[in-house]
């Protein structure tokens, strides 16, 4: 039995027509089964439904053999134990520092200030000031980062950006792009030796389907 790691959301719905590449349809609807395990139409091939931050976990672990996950949840996992063989080149966004409108965030990062940041990105953000010489003071927060900014709780956020349009609707402005993300095809090191012929055929119906070799 395979099974696949994924969230619910868009990367899910980006998933599905890969996985339908490699000859896999799931047969459930996430968003109207209340099932956290899901059949396809391939007896040994099934999908489990987890947070998006914890897919390199599962994989990592054995919970999962194989997942999707950002590139952002990878770099704050560390990546430990996963063997990392395709961008997949879906759920595009990019990790941004925003600041409520009028703060004068030149100023604020000038080499040696200290700045309030909040994030739930921590590993990023640090490394992020780190290089431009900022000393940051990291507030974690899991939700509603925006209001961060707007209660005075911190200077800035760092974040994942779409449209940016939720940024706009409170009045907050990007100011600087730390980084590219995407989604990432994650797989368990022991798994692809125990498993390797199945593993491998999905892994390359995925690099096939996005027009790119595996690593």
């Amino acid at each position: 039995m395979i099974t696949l790691a994924l969230s619910k959301g868009r990367i899910f719905d980006e998933t599905l027509p890969l996985l339908e590449a490699a000859g896999i349809k799931v047969l459930e609807d996430p968003e109207k089964s209340r099932k956290l395990i899901l059949a396809t139409n391939r007896p040994d091939v099934r999908v489990v439904l987890v947070r998006a931050t914890d897919v390199p976990t599962y994989v990592q672990y054995g919970g999962a053999d194989i997942g999707v996950t950002g590139k952002d949840t990878l770099i704050e996992h560390g990546g430990q134990g996963l063997y990392q063989p395709l961008d997949l080149r879906i759920a595009k966004c990019r990790m941004s520092v925003a600041v409520r409108a009028g703060f004068d965030y030149e100023a604020a990062v000038k080499q040696g200030s200290r700045l309030k940041v909040a994030t739930k990105f921590v590993s990023i953000a640090r490394d992020f000031f780190a290089t431009k010489g900022v000393h940051v003071d990291l507030i974690k927060l899991y939700g509603s980062m925006e209001l961060a900014p707007l209660t005075g709780l911190a200077d800035a956020i760092v974040d994942l950006v779409s449209s940016g349009n939720t940024l706009k609707a409170n009045h907050l402005v990007e100011v600087e792009q730390i980084m590219d993300i995407s989604s990432h095809l994650v797989v368990n090191q022991v798994a692809l030796k125990l498993k390797q012929a199945p593993l491998r055929s999905i892994i390359d119906a995925f690099a096939s389907a996005i027009g790119k070799p595996t690593a």
